[in-house]
């Protein structure tokens, strides 16, 4: 049968969706995804996956998507972050049978992804990507699709999604932001960009951007045209959102915290999620935020949102008649609401900077000193020295050490090979030798499993282990003699 394209893809595989979940890194889990479609969402992306480390490891595509099969989670997209065609297919190809669709992720704008070369900086790489997509709308049985971020002139833009389109994409979501629009300095997605792709373009286009309730959705279908629109952080501040409800928080919780003890994830998503969905209540009570961030289980994630929700019925019965939300919130903070992101004056009050001396010094000024000027100190260096002004990073001012005979990185100190851990491991194997200097006891485990497997023989033939005994001390006892 052959695959379907464009709006047929969209109207019977997806189902006509209207209501989409986005792919967020560590973020769109299965139990996450559950959770959303049960509270309106008809379509979900998984996390991004990297088509690289998916094609290698047996475990992270395991770990992604090989775990317990839920056909509740339907229709699937795959989302893949990549920047070689063969590499990309052969993850595609490995993926298919799980989804109905594979993603190439074409947005994401953040530092990791230029240090990787992917998402939103394969952009103006044309031919690059045409290639990718040719290559997956050929060898593929589940269509290609695509997720952007628009250029600063519209008219490029057009182009850009219709060179996607020739290439094979069949389904387009556009994030109506640049990629240097990103934390802090987001602003406000443009529309208008989202607008011309879906009336230049004959294949269902999804939105992307200034989504926080149901309304604003609506809106977008309205002022665009598109076929869906997609939400990310509206999502997790309130899984509910496609249903227009603003639920309490702890029900949202608690169900989600259900679904994980079925389809388990790592704590670091469960834990993530707790602090977007308690975001105010934790600005109010922020021992609790403290406590979330150090439980090293489950069950304490669970504890701490137990907590929190009696903290909030204890305000709940104790609280005034026509008593209003505080800090200009719409809701009470046990409320799921948008968490509208402050732009950098903002975060400078927030974080306490009068100033934007002090301000400009946070993760993204960081990261824009990185892009003007590639000799400067790295962000993490940069970060380490905000933390210690007087710390230097001269290599020349670094303490010198005894380099290994074998490769030349640093010598153990006690090292009996006078070498580095690694040089010293593969010499102390090869010699059946010890090095307690690196705790290496090749030597001494060996003699020990000698020992041990003549003291099984004894035991296993006791009569021969007799009979030896006594030829030896018939020995020894002639040997007496000849000697006396």
């Amino acid at each position: 049968m052959p695959k379907l394209r464009g709006e047929a893809f969209w109207r019977e595989t997806l189902r006509s969706a209207h209501y989409v979940v986005a792919p967020m890194v560590d973020q769109s889990e299965l139990a996450w995804r559950l959770l959303s479609r049960r509270h309106g969402a008809q379509l979900c992306y998984t996390p991004m996956l990297h088509a690289q480390v998916f094609l290698r490891d047996a475990n992270y595509r395991r770990e992604n998507l090989y775990g317990e099969a839920c056909p509740e989670d339907r229709p699937l997209i795959v989302q893949f972050c990549a920047n070689d065609p063969e590499v990309f297919v052969q993850a595609a190809l490995l993926a298919q049978d799980y989804c109905d669709a594979i993603d190439l992720n074409l947005g994401c704008p953040q530092m990791i992804a230029k240090r990787g070369h992917y998402g939103a900086f394969l952009q103006e790489e044309w031919d690059l990507l045409q290639r990718m997509i040719l290559l997956a709308n050929e060898k593929l049985s589940v269509p290609i699709t695509c997720k952007i971020r628009v250029f600063p002139d519209i008219d490029k833009t057009v182009k850009y999604a219709q060179m996607l389109e020739k290439a094979g994409c069949q389904l387009l979501t556009v994030h109506g932001r640049t990629k240097e629009q990103k934390g802090p300095l987001a602003g406000v997605a443009s529309w208008e960009h989202i607008q011309a792709v879906r009336k230049a373009v004959n294949i269902p286009v999804f939105a992307n951007g200034n989504i926080q309730c149901l309304s604003d959705v609506e809106e977008c279908i309205r002022k665009t045209g598109v076929h869906g629109v997609m939400s990310a952080e509206g999502n997790l501040h309130n899984p509910a959102l496609f249903e227009g409800r603003n639920p309490l928080v702890w029900e949202m919780a608690e169900e989600y915290l259900e679904i994980v003890q079925k389809y388990p994830c790592p704590l670091s998503y469960v834990r993530a999620h707790l602090f977007k969905l308690w975001h105010h209540t934790l600005q109010v009570y922020q021992q609790l935020r403290e406590e979330l961030a150090k439980v090293k289980t489950l069950e304490g994630i669970i504890d701490v949102n137990r907590e929190l929700k009696l903290r909030c019925q204890e305000e709940i019965a104790n609280q005034k008649e026509g008593e209003k939300p505080k800090e200009g919130l719409p809701f009470f903070h046990w409320i799921c609401q948008p968490y509208i992101r402050p732009g950098p004056k903002e975060r400078c009050r927030e974080n306490g900077d009068s100033g934007t001396e002090k301000g400009v010094r946070g993760k993204r000024a960081l990261e824009e000193e990185e892009d003007r000027n590639s000799e400067l100190l790295s962000k993490n260096k940069q970060k380490k020295k905000l933390r210690n002004p007087n710390k230097s990073f001269d290599p020349s001012l670094k303490p010198k050490y005894a380099k290994c005979d074998q490769c030349g990185n640093p010598k153990g100190n006690k090292c009996v090979f006078n070498m580095c851990r690694g040089c010293c491991k593969k010499r102390a194997f090869k010699e059946v030798a010890d090095c307690p200097g690196h705790g290496l006891l090749f030597k001494t485990k060996y003699e020990k499993s000698l020992s041990w497997q003549h003291s099984q023989r004894g035991i296993q033939n006791p009569e021969i282990s007799q009979r030896r005994d006594a030829e030896v001390g018939e020995t020894a006892v002639l040997t007496e003699a000849g000697d006396s």
